[in-house]
């Protein structure tokens, strides 16, 4: 298998973690970028050499800004070589009821969950595009297909990522770089492990297979979508929500 590099925003998350960690798996060399004021990084690459994944090259900057993707962009090209893999993971809640929603909550899960995609796939759609080759890989949820009640703006902004996918997508299809839309149900990370028992079980007993994603299973996902086998899908909305919403 042809080794490549997969860049992964978002990547020190539970999910992310899960992407990174099945892409390496794959035989990827993978860039775990973070967030500049996550600060657990040390903690985070002890438990990935625990676990045996050793060659993480790590990038920090905020997705949100233009000049840190930019930037994390050069540093991950000039430690691992070009992006041929790019998984829009990272994310970020500000949940409130509409009429209680203030415009800074709005603006953040917007600039985050959205806005990033333009930010990022920016720095490498082009050159994949000129190298005939590239995987983009957006992470949206299973609320921004079926909505969710005090979450107009994280709603919206993963509506939003399936709609740039299926455009760009569109616009790439012959140059040999697919650009594909995951959409996760509820996943079971150590933030939602941490809800109340109670409530973890009434939003357990909503899904219709009765259990929570796991984790790899959206690395898993992530892999195919970045395979050689995955070449004739594009634009594509790939479901992980264990029957909660069909479309």
């Amino acid at each position: 298998m042809t080794q490549r590099v997969a860049f992964v925003t978002g990547a020190m998350g539970g999910l992310g973690t899960a992407i990174c960690q099945e892409l390496a798996k794959a035989g990827h060399k993978v860039v775990a970028a973070y967030h500049p004021q996550f600060d657990n990084k040390e903690e985070w690459l002890k438990e990935m050499t625990a676990a045996g994944f050793n060659d993480f090259v790590c990038v920090a900057g905020d997705v949100s800004s233009w000049d840190d993707c930019v930037k994390m962009v050069a540093e991950a090209e000039a430690a691992a070589g070009p992006v041929d893999i790019l998984v829009n993971n990272a994310g970020i809640t500000r949940d409130r009821m509409f009429a209680k929603m203030e415009r800074d909550g709005w603006d953040a899960v917007i600039a985050t969950n959205l806005t990033s995609l333009f930010n990022m796939t920016k720095q490498v759609s082009t050159k994949m595009a000129e190298r005939g080759w590239g995987r983009i890989i957006n992470i949206s949820s299973v609320n921004g297909l079926k909505g969710q009640a005090g979450q107009t703006n994280y709603s919206a902004a993963k509506a939003g990522v399936i709609g740039f996918s299926k455009a760009l997508a569109a616009e790439l299809a012959t140059k040999g770089v697919t650009v594909n839309a995951v959409c996760p149900g509820y996943v079971a990370t150590k933030m939602v492990m941490a809800i109340k028992p109670e409530i973890l079980q009434t939003i357990i007993e909503g899904v219709p297979m009765k259990r929570l994603c796991k984790p790899e299973e959206i690395g898993g996902a992530c892999v195919y979508l970045a395979s050689e086998l995955a070449g004739f899908m594009t634009g594509a909305t790939m479901n992980l929500n264990g029957g909660l919403y069909y479309q």
